[in-house]
């Protein structure tokens, strides 16, 4: 099955340049227009701030595990081995192994692309790609359901035939914005303001940290002191960057000179800017947008167990819309196998419970209201007993 109906061999280099192209420079800046943004923009920012990066890793990790059954019991056997055995890529297996590669580009780009690999005589599934997302738009066709894919490479736009034979997703789409919102949109300024302070606080210690000292030598009014104070001044340096540089080498050194001599620390008498205030303002804003708690990022900010139960579900809640869009995607891929197997039943995608926070609350649920139940049934027991009587 050809993925963009060409010829076999502008195919397969069009498809190789499509799915194996590297994303830019990534560097951070940001892009003129947002709805068309440069390449490795967002990949620089997760590159740039390590907590962004943290937020995503803790995201796919905690959309959790799933499980893929076929309607038709005769094929579950075959479904559950291509789920843990099918190639995807060149270094991945496993139809987790996609599904995180997927959500990843997902949130990194506000869109995810890839395809189904298969054998063009068997017409057997071979394997999954996920493709570099930055490269891909999607705009409005001639009428108003229908959607063109555009290949941007090379400095030309290139419309994508057979779109329909793409695996696509795209996060929080608009009106404006068909092709998808990256999550991290509106963070590249704040982060740009807290890499300079970062930069700052580094170059602070560099003058401040790195101690240096100020050796001043003052001639006595003695004229035979005064005669040779460049002589005297110059083996005081000497002795002293003796003695400093032996420092480096673990021996110690003792500084003795005679005369009116002064050592003091350069900056000793500055104070470092104190910067908890504007970073923790700035990683607010970022936990705000990414909807992770911040005990999960191991920032230690005051919290109570009340809004720490409150914050865990609303991450549950972003978590759940993570698994919609996912499940779609997964669906297809497995019936596409199964229709390659012969049959068309269809297929169920089983999600594990996010966490055991979760398991515990259901438990209590449960336990609660059989407790309610038991407590129904014995005022109605007491009540016929009442009415016999």
């Amino acid at each position: 099955m050809r993925l963009f109906g060409r010829r076999e061999k502008e195919e397969k280099a069009y498809e190789r340049q499509c799915f194996s192209a590297e994303a830019g420079d990534g560097m951070f800046r940001l892009a003129a227009d947002d709805s068309i943004l440069e390449g490795g923009i967002y990949d620089g920012l997760r590159a740039t701030v390590p907590v962004i990066d943290a937020c995503f890793g803790k995201i796919i990790r905690l959309v959790g595990d799933f499980r893929v059954t076929a309607k038709d019991e005769r094929f579950s056997d075959e479904l559950e081995k291509f789920v843990r055995e099918i190639t995807v890529g060149i270094s991945g297996k496993s139809l987790y192994t996609f599904a995180d590669m997927y959500l990843d580009s997902l949130l990194t780009y506000g869109r995810a692309v890839g395809r189904i690999v298969t054998d063009k005589e068997t017409q057997t599934v071979r394997g999954l790609v996920v493709g570099d997302s930055s490269l891909f738009r999607v705009k409005r066709g001639s009428s108003e359901l229908e959607k063109q894919f555009c290949f941007y490479g090379d400095g030309r736009e290139v419309k994508l035939p057979c779109p329909e034979k793409l695996l696509y997703t795209v996060l929080n789409p608009s009106p404006r914005h068909p092709d998808g919102v990256s999550i991290l949109r509106g963070l590249p300024a704040i982060s740009g303001v807290l890499m300079r302070i970062y930069q700052c606080i580094g170059q602070n210690f560099d003058r401040v940290g790195n101690v240096r000292y100020a050796v001043t030598y003052r001639p006595s009014g003695d004229g035979l002191d005064k005669r040779y104070a460049r002589e005297r001044a110059q083996e005081i340096a000497q002795a002293w960057s003796d003695g400093m540089q032996s420092a480096k080498n673990g021996v110690v050194k003792d500084f003795i000179t005679v005369g009116d001599v002064d050592i003091k620390v350069i900056g000793a008498e500055n104070q470092l800017i104190d910067t908890e205030v504007p970073v923790r303002q700035l990683l607010e804003q970022m936990v705000a947008k990414l909807s992770v708690p911040p005990f999960l990022l191991g920032l230690n900010w005051s919290t109570t167990e009340r809004m720490s139960s409150q914050q865990a579900d609303i991450l549950t809640s972003e978590l759940e819309y993570y698994r919609r869009l996912l499940e779609p995607v997964l669906k297809e891929i497995c019936e596409a196998f199964l229709e390659s197997c012969g049959t068309d039943c269809g297929v169920e995608v089983e999600w594990a419970n996010i966490n055991l926070q979760d398991e515990e609350a259901l438990a209590r649920s449960r336990l609660y209201n059989a407790q309610a139940k038991k407590l129904e049934l014995e005022n109605e027991e007491t009540e016929k007993r009442r009415n016999g009587e």
